[in-house]
């Protein structure tokens, strides 16, 4: 059984600001019990529309620079696990990648991802700013069991979330800034118990509040029922994610194990 903090809060443009703020919720997180503390997308800055391109790869840093190297040492100083995202450099000079990283107990970062599907949908172009990711990040074992990382768009791709399951995948989080807008919050709901209940895992998805995000962070269960859902406040949730119901869920209700591979392949080409 591992206690899950979910942190929702509001990002400023500062990350001086922000990085103060997540490395008190950390220490709050840890004084509370929680054997792992999730962030949501964008925790390193709020990027406005007007922001260009170059001045947020302006601000982006390594998986070794100062924002991430901060939250580490939080992580050791805390005694707790961490997920959380920052802006990182990538090859372009224009671009940045969104990327997640797991720090463990220790402070050393066990795990990275970068966002693979970008938001260029009812709107938003994300690659005007955005390089994606070429690789979904193997699960690794934390407090939640075997963890998985996506990060928000990526909840409306269900090949990933499967993909992570059948990797081993207990808990999937997605740490994610949902813009608000018409039906996008009950999209938002509807995407994480459908990853949950497909799956038969734990959805944990700390969401970013205000700003022209939605927040509701969710912690989901294997069979699709909601162990915390965030509302729109700031602040830190908590909910207990537990291996053994998701070893359970999957024995009643065996979908991985019924899946039809056989004849799945045979659909390769044009439906019919």
């Amino acid at each position: 059984m591992a206690k899950m903090a979910v942190v929702q809060f509001e990002a400023s443009m500062h990350k001086d600001e922000n990085l103060r703020r997540i490395t008190e919720y950390i220490l709050e997180a840890s004084g509370n019990g929680a054997d792992v503390c999730t962030f949501p997308e964008f925790m390193m800055a709020y990027t406005p529309g007007t922001q260009s391109d170059a001045e947020l790869a302006a601000g982006a840093e390594t998986i070794s620079g100062p924002f991430v190297s901060e939250v580490c040492r939080a992580a050791s100083d805390s005694h707790i696990e961490v997920v959380g995202t920052f802006y990182e450099k990538s090859p372009k000079s224009d671009r940045v990648y969104d990327t997640a990283f797991l720090a463990d107990r220790s402070g050393t970062v066990r795990s990275v991802y970068r966002k693979i599907h970008l938001y260029d949908a009812l709107g938003f172009r994300e690659s005007d700013k955005l390089e994606p990711g070429d690789f979904i990040a193997s699960p690794v074992r934390t407090g939640a069991g075997m963890t998985g990382m996506m990060i928000c768009y990526d909840l409306r791709f269900p090949e990933m979330s499967r993909t992570l399951a059948e990797a081993g995948a207990h808990t999937l989080v997605a740490p994610s800034a949902w813009v608000a807008g018409e039906r996008k919050v009950g999209h938002w709901i509807t995407m994480n118990r459908a990853r949950a209940m497909e799956n038969g895992c734990f959805v944990v998805a700390p969401a970013h509040t205000g700003n022209i995000y939605c927040g509701r962070s969710l912690v989901v269960d294997p069979f699709g029922d909601i162990l915390l859902d965030m509302g729109e406040g700031e602040g830190i949730g908590y909910a207990d994610v537990d291996v053994g119901v998701v070893e359970q869920t999957r024995e009643r209700l065996p979908l991985l194990r019924n899946r039809r591979l056989d004849i799945y392949p045979d659909m390769s080409g044009p439906v019919r």
